[in-house]
């Protein structure tokens, strides 16, 4: 029998809602509207991101998609270092401020200052079930509206679950 590794989604909801499993899988969607009304400092096509993005990378910062557990370096990496929006540079979290947990994605306490945009990250199954408080706090780059990942309690900490492939890591020189 072969078992395949829990998807980010359940776990988020299995945490958020105390060890309650979450069956819907997929991608998610930003709340209709959500960012109609702000500008991005950093806007392009999605040609454009397609040519700075690889594949993987379009797929979670665009499409909102969450990438396999511990697939990115990302997720245990505990060097002193700063950490950038891989879609426009923008420090947006500090290793003083990581924690790792055997999770496979990258946690963090909080964001750098005016670096984070939180929003409704609403799944379309949400709607058929009788509870709406299964919408999840999603985080984005204040910069340039990149899909990072969500907010929500974890160990009953309150941190930043965030796609280490969302993140362009860069060490502090000695």
């Amino acid at each position: 029998m072969t078992t395949s590794a829990p998807t980010r989604r359940a776990f988020l909801a299995t945490t958020a809602m105390a060890g309650a499993a979450l069956p819907f899988a997929g991608a998610a969607q930003s709340a209709p509207g959500a960012a109609d009304d702000f500008t991005f400092e950093v806007v392009l096509t999605d040609d454009e991101w397609r040519e700075r993005l690889t594949p993987v990378e379009f797929d979670i910062l665009r499409g909102g998609a969450t990438e396999e557990p511990k697939s990115s370096p990302n997720w245990d990496e505990m060097r002193a270092g700063a950490y950038h929006c891989r879609g426009c540079e923008l420090p947006v979290y500090s290793a003083p401020w990581k924690v790792v947990l055997d999770k496979g994605w990258a946690f963090f306490a909080h964001a750098e200052p005016n670096s984070v945009l939180t929003g409704i990250d609403y799944h379309p199954d949400y709607a058929q079930t009788p509870r709406h408080f299964l919408t999840m706090i999603e985080a984005h780059c204040r910069r340039c509206g990149s899909h990072l990942g969500h907010v929500l309690y974890v160990e009953d900490r309150l941190l930043h679950c965030i796609n280490g492939t969302a993140l362009e890591f860069r060490p502090t020189e000695a």
